[in-house]
């Protein structure tokens, strides 16, 4: 009779241990296949200069930001100012991939709000971002100087999150070199 009560018992403590683990989570942490992985190769036109393409290996041996992004992008406007700041500091370069945007607006957006990006580059139909395996934007890889993606960020880059992550882990990166 007790193990009629005992087993539905030890069932539901092993749900609750589950969901409880779940909801501890950061949504935003979702693992990628790429990371310690090579970037996707890409080589696209310039959104500055769309005669003139830019792609991962113009960035070989540098340690940088890729951000994914587009001027329809409501969060996207949210990290704006802090990658801006960092690209006034010198802290480590960007370059952006303007994703599913059409290219006029995405200038008209850099030119009204300042570009953080050492770079941007055009994608109009996602590929390179399906490539990358971008869920939605702003996403930003750390990509080292081989070329290996070494972090991968969902969502928005804060302030917080520039110092405490990002940051360190491109001082690791170079250090390694």
């Amino acid at each position: 009779m007790k193990l009629r009560f005992l087993i539905p018992f030890l069932l539901f403590l092993g749900l609750a241990g589950f969901l409880a683990m779940g909801l501890g989570r950061d949504p935003r942490e979702l693992p990628s296949p790429l990371i310690a992985q090579p970037a996707p190769p890409f080589r696209l036109a310039r959104l500055d200069a769309p005669e003139r393409h830019f792609g991962l290996d113009d960035m070989r041996g540098k340690v940088w930001l890729f951000n994914v992004w587009a001027s329809w992008c409501v969060a996207c406007r949210a990290e704006h100012a802090v990658l801006l700041r960092a690209a006034r500091d010198g802290r480590i370069p960007i370059i952006g991939l303007d994703y599913k945007d059409d290219a006029a607006d995405a200038r008209a957006w850099l030119a009204r709000l300042g570009t953080p990006y050492d770079v941007s580059v055009a994608d109009p139909d996602g590929r390179v971002g399906i490539d990358y395996g971008v869920y939605g934007v702003p996403e930003t890889f750390l990509i080292d100087a081989n070329g290996i993606i070494r972090y991968k960020h969902i969502g928005p880059v804060t302030q917080e999150v520039l110092d405490t992550i990002l940051m360190p882990r491109a001082r690791e990166a170079r250090d390694e070199r």
